[in-house]
């Protein structure tokens, strides 16, 4: 039994957001109600009693998609004699059903007024973020002979919630109704349906054809069993680690969205309440975290981006051509252009990451056929890189948004107005190249240059491509080393300035490779070092800057994603001990989260802290969060496709013991991985 106030379930687009009662009783700028395609579908669910409402005696969390509250009348001193219980089980599949039970447990017979209140605002995701619900159309409710009909109507957009129930209740503008009687040790039940429509001109249901897990309770559990029999199997004597593992799997499959007109395939959502659609950065970074695990997700992922690569220049959008997008919309204000997510591009490092996914993807499942079947899209990709992010001339990818309304500022994965400054504190002047996005451009050519090499038959672009990465990295080594701290700045200014902050951004730099050998190994110190190390994990930002904040989101918290990338960096230049001691604190801090790492938790010394430090208002679940144990366990493992197998060369934390993945999927078919936890990390921590 999970123990909180706020009740989430969710399937794919579809999430409801509830009080530990199973009411919603929502207001304009609380992320609680019925939500799906950035649209809140009920803003009021309100059980009545004769009345009264209803208290919690406790709530089973059975899957991702389903949850049970039992419930009695009355106020905690009456439980003991309660003579009713009210049990409601609810799950969410597409849409919205609810079961409710009522069990009489006295020795006469009882008449009961059974009301549910019933309401939707219809808010637009944004609007809740912002607190600022305008309305410009018209809210409806129409009371049919079965149903209850509840809708929002602007010109060609309209939503519309459609509950109907049975047995047949008695329904009104504000909700339904049964009188019931019940005898000595009789119970009554009704099943209600809530249908949530997205109609587009000439009232058709824009999701007509979407891949569906099912709105039975049965097709959502078989989906789920299925998910989980295709993904390895992991034994291990660290009990922890096995239920970290499968919590990871279970919200991967909760995560798993439909995009609008793609015919059904699913990419990761990036996480709720806030992020429940695509965004190409997150979606990219989650597949390279899950590949060995899930390396469908990655073909449909790169599939869906390249089908929305940008086509034109687009200043509202920030769009280019060859630009992969940073987040798509469903909602109102997107519809009417009051916000750019239809899509919006304003992201400068889901292009070059796109091209690593694809190279990381055929290494992994030998799939040439999506290496050539999307070889434009590449091209393109690589195109954007030089032709249009370039916004200096000197060879970096930058960015300054063009929609100075409402468009992003920072439009790195740091994206928070305050994230990237100087030393001092100031903010720099725009436009920005932030380090971690060099490195990518520079894997990206790389891989490209493999691709074009092997399977584009074009050694002419290959061998530019490699020319132009190592011309790459000899700038950026020049350019961005801050000599005196002996770390790389977090990003330039347009006059060429260091932002000379030490921040977790150069543990990218070594996933990447971008990072000259004789310089890693003092990086690698400074990661496992008491300026960026907690003891959880490392900081965005380093203690003594003057921006550092603990609790601050881009400046001091840590970020499980950002963790795993860096211990994956430090793998790759050879620091397998500076990785373990990353793995081990991050999979620390998720059995204090019940084995769900949430967005981010704060940046606390764990010398100060019994337990990571929650963030009030961090995503949970979130996919690169829900990925990250996933990476680790690569990491710790060495998992490394070569050469069309897969290499195993495992180190593991101290205490870990006897790690066992079973049937990893990849061109060798399916094997098997052993380690035995034998490193002792005693001198990292003196």
């Amino acid at each position: 039994m999970a123990q909180s106030n706020t009740i989430r379930i969710l399937d794919g687009s579809t999430f409801v957001v509830s009080e530990d009662t199973g009411d919603i009783e929502a207001t304009p700028s609380e992320p609680t109600g019925l939500f799906s395609l950035d649209t809140r579908f009920l803003s009021t669910w309100v059980l009545k009693v004769n009345g009264e409402r209803l208290n919690p005696l406790s709530y089973d969390d059975l899957q991702y998609y389903e949850a049970r509250f039992f419930l009695v009348p009355g106020m905690a001193t009456h439980y003991v004699d309660a003579k009713l219980s009210i049990i409601r089980e609810r799950a969410v599949g597409g849409s919205f059903r609810e079961t409710l039970t009522i069990l009489n447990h006295d020795e006469k017979p009882v008449d009961l007024e059974i009301r549910m209140d019933a309401a939707s605002d219809f808010a637009d995701l944004f609007q809740v973020k912002d607190e600022i619900l305008n309305k410009k159309g018209e809210i409806y409710a129409e009371v049919e002979a079965d149903r209850l009909r509840l809708g929002y109507r602007r010109g060609n957009f309209t939503r519309e919630t459609v509950i109907s129930a049975s047995p047949a209740a008695r329904y009104d503008r504000k909700g339904f109704a049964y009188t019931i009687h019940l005898e000595p040790n009789e119970q009554w039940e009704a099943r209600i349906d809530v249908q949530t429509l997205a109609l587009g001109p000439g009232g058709r249901d824009l999701r007509m054809g979407l891949r569906a897990h099912g709105t039975e309770r049965l097709a959502l559990q078989h989906d789920l069993e299925e998910w989980l029999a295709k993904a390895p199997r992991l034994n291990s004597q660290h009990e922890d680690l096995s239920r970290t593992y499968r919590r990871s799997m279970i919200d991967l499959a909760a995560l798993r969205f439909s995009p609008l007109s793609l015919g059904g395939a699913t990419l990761p959502a990036a996480g709720l309440p806030w992020f429940m659609t695509m965004f190409g950065r997150d979606s990219i970074l989650t597949c390279l975290q899950t590949l060995p695990f899930t390396p469908d997700l990655s073909k449909t992922t790169l599939r869906i981006l390249a089908s929305l690569q940008g086509t034109r220049f687009d200043d509202f959008r920030d769009e280019d051509p060859g630009r992969i997008l940073h987040e798509m919309r469903y909602g109102e204000t997107a519809a009417f252009e009051e916000q750019p997510h239809s899509p919006y591009y304003g992201s400068v490092d889901a292009t070059p990451l796109f091209l690593v996914l694809l190279d990381e993807y055929e290494k992994w499942s030998g799939d040439v056929a999506l290496v050539m079947e999307l070889e434009r899209e590449c091209r393109a990709a690589l195109r954007w890189i030089d032709d249009y992010a370039d916004l200096v001339g000197t060879g970096y990818i930058w960015y300054e948004r063009r929609n100075t309304d409402t468009g992003l500022e920072n439009q790195c994965w740091k994206d928070s107005w305050d994230s990237i400054s100087y030393r001092d504190g100031r903010l720099p002047p725009f436009p920005r190249a932030t380090c971690e996005v060099q490195g990518y451009a520079y894997d990206a050519k790389l891989r490209a240059a493999r691709l074009a090499r092997q399977f584009w038959g074009d050694p002419e672009f290959a061998d530019r491509l490699e020319r132009e990465a190592a011309a790459l990295k000899e700038r950026f080594n020049r350019d961005f080393w801050v000599s005196d701290g002996e770390y790389y700045a977090l990003a330039l200014d347009p006059e060429g300035r260091q932002c000379d902050v030490l921040s977790s951004n150069i543990g990218h730099l070594l996933w990447s490779g971008i990072v000259e050998a004789d310089r890693a190994e003092k990086i690698a110190q400074h990661l496992v070092g008491p300026r960026l190390f907690t003891g959880w994990g490392v900081r965005t930002l380093a203690e003594g800057e003057v921006r550092y904040n603990p609790i601050g989101y881009h400046n001091g918290t840590i970020w499980p994603f950002d963790n795993s990338f860096i211990a994956w960096g430090l793998r790759r230049y050879g620091f397998a001990e500076e990785a373990a001691v990353i793995a081990s604190g991050i999979l620390d801090a998720a059995t204090y989260f019940e084995g769900r790492l949430p967005e981010a938790f704060g940046g606390y010394p764990r010398e100060l802290t019994k337990f990571p430090v929650e963030y009030p208002t961090a995503c949970s679940p979130q996919a690169w969060s829900t990925g990250t144990p996933l990476l680790l366990l690569r990491t710790m493992l060495g998992l490394e496709p070569h050469e069309g197998h897969l290499a195993v060369e495992p180190r593991l934390p101290i205490g870990m013991g006897r790690i066992e993945v079973l049937d990893i999927p990849g061109r060798w078919g399916r094997v098997d991985a052993f380690a035995r936890g034998r490193l002792d990390m005693h001198r990292l921590t003196e």
